[in-house]
């Protein structure tokens, strides 16, 4: 399986803004195009981070499985 998200670039007149469709929070902006691109690549691991610490914190103290997923880059 493969997992596909988009990103979204916009040009604006301060230069770029960007965000990823599927991944609430995960958006930026850039004076150039590829700096928004950059901006969006942190974007979206700080989101999955924050994510799993929210997520540690709520189970934290509980018995649970965790299970690793990986996908493939398209």
């Amino acid at each position: 399986m493969q997992l596909k998200l988009t990103k979204v670039f916009q040009k604006v007149p301060q230069g770029y803004i960007g965000f990823v469709e599927e991944l609430p929070g995960a958006n930026t902006q850039g004076d150039t195009l590829e700096e928004a691109r950059s901006h969006l690549e942190e974007a979206i691991e700080l989101v999955l981070e924050a994510n799993r610490a929210l997520a540690e914190e709520q189970i934290q103290g509980q018995v649970v499985i965790r299970e690793a997923v990986i996908f493939l880059a398209a």
